[in-house]
């Protein structure tokens, strides 16, 4: 998610004032000709594991590109991910930092650029890319036998929410540096002397996107990851939304010196993140705490 627009507005006021927050803000296509280059080879910073470039139509015919990354033969995992990252987000630059990550835990992951980015065609909108994220779930579930877990983060967070509540059968949700709506996370990153000035109008199609409603439909297991100097999506508004979740299935994972694109990966997390693919949610929702000399996790 980008806040710097909302902060420079208020910061700039001489007065009352309305900031108009749509789709534009947020969705910002790769520029004509961005996308012809080739796409890199994922497999160097993944060795040892089968790396399978796919695409899939989505459901206007625009191509969807990704790739389905599989553990060795002698590896036997019924378990795949599949992630959906932040806003803007390229899988042929950040893929080489996550897909590694993900996959350490021993199961499969599947990614894929979102439209009108990377690999992908067509223009972003945000019932396009949540209709995107429906159709590469199915997808990927046909391709890939067993369990299908989405994990999303930031802007992917919302799509992971909205999967999981389409798609029931989904093993698990992981949610990384969310947001409950647009409403409460532009109001979030308004400062605090610049608030009784402002008023906020959001877009009609943004004002629809509601994690807690989405989770509040969704009776399998979640996992909600937050940074604890995360300043764009505060852990205050992940909380809530872990709120929301059914509390028999439910963690929460703080990792306190993580910021926004750097919570997946911390040591402090990463054990009970792969515990969460492997097994799911324990009956009483708890995660063992884990800590070293710079993190703590916090869960509850």
């Amino acid at each position: 998610m980008r806040c710097p627009l909302i902060v420079a507005a208020a910061i700039s006021l001489s007065g009352c004032t309305t900031v108009h927050i749509k789709e534009s803000n947020f969705l910002r296509a790769d520029k004509p000709g961005a996308a012809a280059a080739a796409p890199a080879d994922l497999r160097a910073a993944l060795p040892g594991l089968l790396v399978q470039d796919v695409t899939v139509a989505a459901d206007d015919g625009v191509t969807l590109g990704g790739v389905i990354v599989r553990q060795p033969a002698t590896t036997t995992t019924a378990t795949t991910v599949l992630y959906f990252g932040g806003n803007a987000f390229h899988l042929d630059q950040a893929g080489r930092q996550v897909l590694p990550l993900i996959a350490s835990c021993g199961v499969n992951v599947a990614v894929f650029d979102y439209r009108g980015y990377g690999r992908s065609g067509g223009a972003p909108t945000v019932a396009k890319l949540a209709a995107d994220a429906i159709r590469v779930f199915d997808e990927v579930g046909a391709r890939v036998p067993g369990r299908l877990f989405v994990h999303g983060q930031s802007l992917g967070s919302f799509m992971a929410a909205h999967v999981a509540r389409q798609r029931p059968q989904a093993a698990g949700l992981v949610l990384e540096a969310t947001a409950t709506t647009v409403a409460d996370w532009a109001n979030a990153n308004l400062p605090w002397y610049a608030a009784p000035f402002v008023r906020l109008d959001i877009g009609e199609s943004l004002r629809a996107v509601d994690n807690v409603a989405a989770v509040a439909a969704w009776r399998g297991p979640g996992l909600v990851l937050a940074g604890g100097r995360d300043r764009i999506t505060p852990p205050a508004l992940g909380r809530r939304v872990y709120a929301a979740m059914a509390p028999a299935q439910r963690q929460w994972i703080l990792a306190e010196h993580a910021g926004h694109n750097d919570i997946i990966g911390q040591g402090v997390l990463m054990p009970a993140y792969c515990a969460f693919l492997h097994q799911g949610a324990t009956s009483d929702g708890h995660v063992k705490t884990a800590a070293d000399s710079s993190e703590s996790a916090a869960v509850h």
